[in-house]
């Protein structure tokens, strides 16, 4: 199964939107999955990476935007620039939800996203169309990623040699909850790229600042696991969506 439709929000190569849409188009309106891939910002990786579960949300009756976005590299992606597409693809999917041009359900819209996708989908919630979100693995400290010389030197090419503390804070979900809608964060606890740690401190800022955060830490999972849709890490994304209709 591929998407049955892609399309730009904007006049950049990678301002680009892969729609996935259930067949049965009786069920409508669907919940929307909004997916955004990993890969610390740079433009070796794609939207691609998160097909797999495109494609299993989308047998289950979900209508996917898997979103595309500028990099790091040729790209041309430096901070704000890919959480800025990201914001306009979710205006976008608010404005087409509303006039009917999407079939989707604006009660159940989810931010699904791996890595720094996972920053970039906690970031964009606030004012979005966003009801829920979910991090896999999802990168939410930039100043603790460069303290430990995480991503080989990732967040430096994001954000510039230097970046003023107000540019670490802008840019860390960590330093920006409450974010006011349900979240699952999801990390493995063999998890070589970002640490579960990470997450753990997220989980207690956001509980602290009145968020309703739920976090699934699995056993033996590393940074790539969770983009498995057979693997116990998607199994616990797919109870925990079932459970919030």
């Amino acid at each position: 199964m591929a998407a049955t439709e892609s399309f730009s929000y904007g006049e950049h190569p990678s301002q680009m939107i892969h729609v996935w849409q259930p067949k049965a188009a009786e069920d409508a309106p669907f919940p929307v999955a909004v997916l955004l891939h990993g890969g610390w910002w740079r433009d070796s990786h794609d939207a691609q990476s998160m097909d797999p579960l495109a494609s299993a949300l989308v047998r289950s009756g979900w209508l996917v935007w898997n979103v595309e976005y500028r990099r790091t590299g040729e790209d041309g992606g430096g901070w704000p620039r890919p959480l800025d597409d990201v914001r306009a693809a979710l205006a976008l999917l608010g404005e087409r939800t509303a006039e009917g041009a999407e079939p989707g359900d604006p009660e159940r819209v989810v931010a699904i996203g791996h890595s720094s996708g996972g920053q970039l989908a906690l970031l964009a919630v606030p004012d979005s169309p966003v009801t829920a979100a979910v991090g896999l693995a999802p990168v939410t400290d930039l100043r603790a990623c460069a303290r430990h010389q995480l991503g080989d030197g990732a967040v430096a090419e994001l954000l510039g040699a230097a970046p003023a503390k107000e540019t670490y804070d802008a840019a860390s979900p960590v330093y920006n909850v409450p974010l006011g809608v349900p979240q699952l964060m999801v990390h493995g606890d063999a998890d070589a790229s970002v640490p579960a740690e990470h997450t753990h401190a997220y989980v207690a800022a956001a509980r602290m600042a009145g968020d309703e955060v739920e976090l699934a830490e699995v056993r033996g999972a590393d940074h790539h696991s969770h983009l498995d849709p057979d693997h116990e890490s998607w199994r616990a994304v797919r109870a925990w969506l079932d459970t919030a209709r």
